[in-house]
């Protein structure tokens, strides 16, 4: 069963995550997938696009073909990106038979709780990317960069406006999961309704990501994202022979 964000409240999307707040993280993720390409690359498949956020930049740079699990998320993105290819599929399964210069999955791969979805998802993109081409893959966080908190999000857009309270904790330690629990305020003409929405999430330490992207092929490295207000986080660049 899909998030109550990426189905009923795929209509509000936009305003709980804007396009324009990518842009200083997706110019890092270009960087790094040129850098890590040992030619100059021209295409990019993304797993997990969601409502193309990410592609609203990267396709000034990139030919993109995007892909999601979530029918209702494409059709956000088939308006922001037009000219771009879109297929539903799941990241652990889809196979599109050809491969692509360089392949991106961000946020979306926080949604493979086990390890065996990690690998699913890491064997996915690792066929999809041409030999001498290069991969990145953003989790939010891995299990030593994780920690409990509440965040604020509010956007509006003349006619409409909400307001959230993001809410990550872990029920359970020693599993390999976390919850983000949203409450969402929904203000639309004179009514207000209230929602609430768990996702669960996956929180694996950065050894076993090392170990599953390189047991698939890829030779893997760190490099920095910028979080905002000068501070940075790790997320993973992988090479592909």
């Amino acid at each position: 069963m899909q998030p109550l964000l990426y189905s009923d409240l795929v209509p509000w999307y936009r305003l709980v995550d804007p396009p324009a707040d990518h842009a200083e993280e997706v110019a890092s993720y270009q960087e790094a997938l040129e850098r890590g390409s040992s030619f100059r690359p021209e295409t990019l498949l993304e797993l997990g696009a969601g409502a193309g956020h990410n592609a609203f930049h990267l396709k000034r740079r990139f030919r993109c073909t995007l892909t999601d699990i979530s029918e209702e998320m494409l059709t956000l993105s088939r308006e922001l990106n037009p000219e771009c290819e879109h297929f539903v599929g799941d990241m652990r399964t889809i196979r599109l038979g050809r491969t692509f210069d360089t392949v991106l999955v961000h946020d979306a791969v926080m949604y493979m709780t086990t390890e065996d979805d990690l690998l699913a998802a890491a064997r996915t993109a690792f066929e999809h990317t041409r030999p001498g081409g290069a991969a990145v893959f953003a989790p939010d966080c891995v299990k030593e960069t994780f920690s409990e908190g509440t965040d604020l999000i509010s956007g509006e857009d003349g006619t409409r406006a909400l307001r959230c309270i993001e809410w990550r904790w872990d029920p359970d330690p020693a599993d390999q999961t976390y919850a983000v629990e949203y409450a969402f305020l929904l203000r639309e003409g004179g009514q207000v309704k209230a929602l609430h929405d768990r996702h669960l999430e996956g929180l694996f330490p950065r050894a076993t990501w090392y170990r599953i992207l390189e047991s698939v092929g890829y030779r893997v490295e760190t490099f920095e994202r910028p979080l905002g207000e000068g501070q940075f986080d790790q997320v993973f660049l992988c090479r592909r022979a």
